[in-house]
């Protein structure tokens, strides 16, 4: 434990204030990049402490142990309901993003952050670059955020 009296977890709402204090400051697309990179770093971070670096699982494997860091048995940054192969393009549900948290319906708002530690998590696993995007979001009709990653080559 970090902590010893409040424990390893902060609120949602103040880590928010952060996220727009630094749009407020850098711009929206500066912070995007920089939530992004920070996600990648961890989610690299997540797949070396369970020891998935180049491992050879399946998919279904992969959303478990990674959903299992980051889901309600780990950190909490959102639930992995499914990674599927379409093709190229490896596409990965999500529910309950960090990001999405709180945000109105119809808000544009982008899960870069979360996007990032999923990104940099499959990276690792699979020693490959990876172009990632957010391409559909609970906040404008999805039932799901998921996060598209094509391998750069």
């Amino acid at each position: 434990m970090l902590r010893p009296k409040l424990g390893d977890f902060s609120s949602i709402v103040c880590f928010k204030a952060a996220i727009v204090g630094m749009e407020d400051v850098l711009g929206e697309r500066a912070t995007a990049i920089a939530l992004t990179s920070a996600g990648r770093l961890r989610g690299k971070n997540v797949a070396q402490e369970l020891g998935l670096n180049g491992s050879k699982l399946s998919l279904e494997d992969i959303c478990y142990k990674v959903g299992h860091a980051i889901g309600t048995d780990g950190t909490r940054l959102c639930l992995i309901e499914k990674i599927v192969q379409d093709g190229e393009t490896i596409k990965v549900y999500t529910s309950e993003t960090f990001c999405s948290a709180g945000e109105p319906l119809g808000s544009q708002r982008q899960c870069t952050y979360t996007l990032g530690v999923v990104w940099g998590a499959l990276e690792s696993i699979f020693h490959k670059r990876f172009q990632g995007k957010h391409t559909e979001s609970v906040l404008r009709g999805g039932t799901h955020d998921v996060f598209e990653f094509t391998e750069i080559k």
